[in-house]
């Protein structure tokens, strides 16, 4: 397939040219900034319908968006033009040339009061302005191209970007101390995986909702006690507190782990995080 990719600079839109290319699949990068791709900003409707127009792809994947939480809880306005019109842009750039677009989303569209691992159909209300401006791009989709996949995915780590397991090392390396909220859970994803998962589903031309994340949800005490104690840190002491006590610009929801029911219904499942957060920190060299 010819494949268009927005966010092509960022860590799991580069993954992703580099997993398509690698099964066969005729790829373009398209960001804001980085080498090797075509310029492009979203959020610029004819900018986006030309460059679609151009290159006529198969399908358009859009991982590109706004990814900082607490910045989007400080610019909601520039969250919603981001990552709710940004996808709203391209989502009719596809249609009118009546291809399918995959677009990432995430956990935090559910308030996580469920008490249970979401479903795909589970009602979705966000409560942070990142969620808000991330489900405005759920709905975009939704309502202007039938031809779609939404993958909601959370807690990605990534080699060679910040993620919580870098910065919660750099700060046992430090000497710092460790204080780790233990009332936030959710399914640590490895980005590599997503990536394969991703490349999988566009493949089947199974359109719909699919939650792609590894499989287990856990908090994030537990997540970072899990990796600190396997790159040799299992003496640090680790404190747990509530998210009351870690003062942010943004409210996450408590309990948002996501069950994969339509990828495994198809066949797609990710490994369990433990295994990938031990392959992630073997190819980083910290792995005891």
């Amino acid at each position: 397939m010819k494949i268009l990719v927005t966010g092509a600079a960022g860590r799991l839109g580069s993954r992703l040219l580099t997993e398509l290319n690698s099964r066969g699949h005729e790829t373009t990068g398209a960001d804001i900034v980085g080498e090797q791709v075509v310029r492009v900003d979203v959020g610029d409707f004819v900018a986006t319908r030309a460059l679609v127009e151009d290159i006529k792809p198969d399908i358009l994947i859009h991982p590109a968006g706004w990814t900082d939480v607490d910045g989007c809880a400080r610019e909601p306005e520039k969250a919603i033009a981001i990552n709710g019109m940004g996808t709203q842009h391209v989502a009719l750039a596809a249609a009118q040339i009546g291809i399918p677009i995959l677009y990432v989303s995430t956990n935090e569209v559910f308030d996580g009061e469920l008490g249970r691992a979401y479903r795909e159909y589970d009602a979705t209300n966000p409560i942070n302005p990142y969620g808000y401006s991330k489900w405005v791009g759920e709905r975009s989709l939704l309502h202007i191209n039938p031809k779609h996949y939404i993958v909601r995915t959370s807690w990605l780590f990534a080699h060679g970007g910040k993620n919580f397991i870098q910065s919660i090392l750099g700060a046992a390396q430090a000497g710092k101390p460790l204080r780790v909220v233990t009332d936030e859970v959710a399914n640590p994803t490895y980005n590599d995986d997503l990536a394969v998962a991703i490349a999988k589903l566009i493949e089947t031309e199974r359109y719909g909702i699919y939650h792609l994340v590894n499989e287990g949800a856990i908090s994030r005490w537990d997540f970072a006690r899990y990796f600190l104690d396997k790159v040799g840190y299992g003496d640090i002491a680790l404190d747990k507190i509530t998210s009351a006590e870690w003062v942010r610009a943004s409210v996450p929801p408590a309990f948002a782990g996501l069950d994969n029911l339509s990828g495994k219904h198809i066949g797609i499942t990710l490994r369990p995080w433990q295994e990938a957060v031990d392959l992630f920190l073997q190819k980083e060299g910290l792995l005891k």
